[in-house]
């Protein structure tokens, strides 16, 4: 579909999408205090003075950030690993951005793991916690479970043990 609607555009059209890609890989840096893909460094939530700096959610990809941001309640900071721990595909923890996190914890009062709810997430977020927890930092994850709006019938099987498992005192 993408290849019909270039050629529909015409030359100009396709020229002008292919340098404004160029121009996007040229333009962006990696943010070196959170890892995240910006067009300025630091990022501009990393200069954002209204963040709380004490507290860290550390996510895989970038796009992850937006949709934590999209929630429109997290006022902390960031950091980005640019991927997960998966032994299977050769990615250990030395090819993830865990040391410019562990550079980062001065002043840090919490740590939130937001990995995906996946193998690869669950290993990298076990593997954060068993560095992070001797440094003295609180250590929390994301909570998994039955999703609003969600019926309990049709939730998945370890959606629902999820949720039991991340149950709380009301």
């Amino acid at each position: 579909r993408l290849a019909y609607w270039l050629l529909r555009q015409g030359p100009e059209g396709a020229e002008e999408i292919a340098a404004a890609i160029a121009d996007l890989s040229r333009s962006m840096v990696r943010c070196s205090v959170c890892c995240d893909v910006s067009t300025t460094d630091p990022c501009r939530r990393c200069g954002d003075t209204t963040r709380d700096p004490r507290v860290i959610c550390v996510v895989e990809r970038p796009q992850d950030i937006t949709a934590i941001e999209g929630a429109g309640d997290f006022r902390g900071t960031y950091h980005v690993l640019h991927g997960a721990i998966s032994p299977l595909d050769g990615v250990g923890p030395d090819a993830l951005r865990i040391r410019e996190l562990l550079n980062r914890l001065e002043g840090i009062q919490e740590v939130i793991v937001a990995t995906d709810p996946d193998v690869e997430g669950d290993a990298t977020a076990l593997y954060l916690v068993r560095v992070l927890k001797p440094l003295g930092v609180k250590v929390s994850r994301l909570a998994h479970g039955v999703a609003v709006g969600t019926e309990i019938e049709y939730a998945d099987r370890v959606s629902l043990m999820r949720a039991l498992e991340n149950r709380r005192e009301l």
